[in-house]
């Protein structure tokens, strides 16, 4: 199996959030968040891509995958069925199937993470994303950006990318 990361920047800083994705060997960061803005410093698109392209990852804005304003406000509000089924729908959809594609071409020539801001991957279309990636032979990772050391002193249980 492949594997594609996921990663959320919820408790965590943007210096230890690039130190994790670079200690795990993430090549391409996948923005799919809806409105690639956010209130936490450096987690907005255009100060995210400098940060990442700092450290030598790749931004990829891949805002069709989204998550709906409905399923985000279901998601909000704790009712995690009706977020599940509303972006279950939508990620059905071709514009997002034609992203999914596009993504998991990506991820075949270097490694992938893709990023929203949820900690809890369960919680966040992410998921759903990387469960659609299944379809061509990727299986999920979740980080979690609040120790990124954790990667190092564990470095040789990661997995290994097609590229590296």
């Amino acid at each position: 199996m492949k594997t594609v990361y996921t990663i959320g920047y919820e408790g965590t800083d943007i210096e230890r959030f690039v130190k994790t994705l670079t200690a795990v060997g993430v090549e391409a960061v996948a923005d799919v968040r809806a409105v690639p803005l956010s209130r936490k410093k450096g987690f907005s698109k255009n100060s995210l891509r400098e940060h990442l392209e700092s450290a030598g990852i790749k931004y990829l804005a891949m805002q069709e995958l989204g998550d709906p304003k409905e399923g985000r406000e279901a998601a909000k509000s704790g009712d995690y069925d009706r977020f599940r089924t509303i972006y279950s729908a939508h990620v059905d959809q071709p514009e997002s199937i034609t992203a999914i594609e596009k993504l998991a071409a990506a991820s075949e020539k270097q490694a992938v993470c893709l990023l929203c801001f949820e900690r809890d991957p369960k919680t966040c279309h992410r998921y759903i994303v990387g469960e659609r990636m299944g379809a061509f032979g990727y299986e999920m990772m979740h980080l979690f950006g609040d120790d990124p050391t954790r990667y190092l002193r564990h470095r040789d249980k990661l997995p290994k990318h097609l590229s590296a």
